[in-house]
């Protein structure tokens, strides 16, 4: 909560809206928005200027770290990806491809369950502490990728549908690991490198579920 108050401490213990934005790594409007929302202790001089406890903000400051937390400790787990999934855009809802609508209850299963699969794959993939190890979770998701794209079209799906979904797919995943960072507050070394690793590994989904689609059986 903002407050309108002098603060008795010497200048050079507050630090302005600019100086603790530069030094946390995030942009003004951030800053300024935590401090709306009472997350930082912040007062208003009499003309109108933020200044900041220059220990509260050096204390927000990341430690250097060898690596990122685990996905699973920020909270991003294979339930809370497809609760955010389901959220953008459930299976059952006006406008929906019609060849989903015409879906068996057990292929509809199938398609929940292969899809819980590639979020735990991918999910694991991020969080390899090795090259070798994120190399081989991200050939899994790849080799259930290109079976999810042969199994759209034996289902009756179009090529422009298949892709569709999987865009949809895509945008809550990355989207859900975005607003992880920004609620855990990675850093931005982090969490860049968190969302860059995260969609090439999708460009190299999106290759072999369109393969897949390709080599797969006629549609049904």
């Amino acid at each position: 909560m903002v407050q309108r108050a002098a603060p008795s401490a010497p200048v050079g213990l507050w630090l302005s809206l600019g100086q603790a934005s530069r030094l946390l790594g995030i942009t003004p409007a951030t800053l300024r928005r935590w401090a709306d929302q009472g997350e930082v202790a912040t007062f208003v001089t009499p003309g109108g200027h933020r200044r900041f406890p220059r220990s509260v903000i050096e204390g927000m400051v990341p430690h250097v770290r060898s690596r990122r937390p685990s996905l699973a400790g920020l909270g991003a787990s294979p339930e809370r990806m497809a609760l955010a999934y389901r959220r953008a855009r459930p299976v059952e809802r006006p406008g929906s491809p019609r060849w989903m609508a015409g879906l068996s209850e057990a292929d509809r299963v199938e398609f929940r369950e292969r899809g819980r699969r590639l979020l735990a794959i991918l999910l694991e993939h991020l969080d390899a502490e090795d090259t070798g190890a994120a190399a081989g979770h991200l050939e899994r998701a790849v080799a259930d990728a290109t079976e999810y794209g042969a199994l759209s079209r034996s289902l009756g799906a179009s090529l422009t549908e298949t892709v569709e979904l999987f865009l949809r797919f895509r945008g809550s995943f990355v989207g859900e690991l975005a607003g992880v960072a920004r609620r855990r507050r990675l850093d931005t070394r982090e969490a860049t490198a968190l969302l860059v690793a995260a969609e090439t590994a999708m460009d190299r989904l999106l290759v072999a579920l369109m393969r897949g689609f390709e080599q797969g059986g006629e549609p049904a």
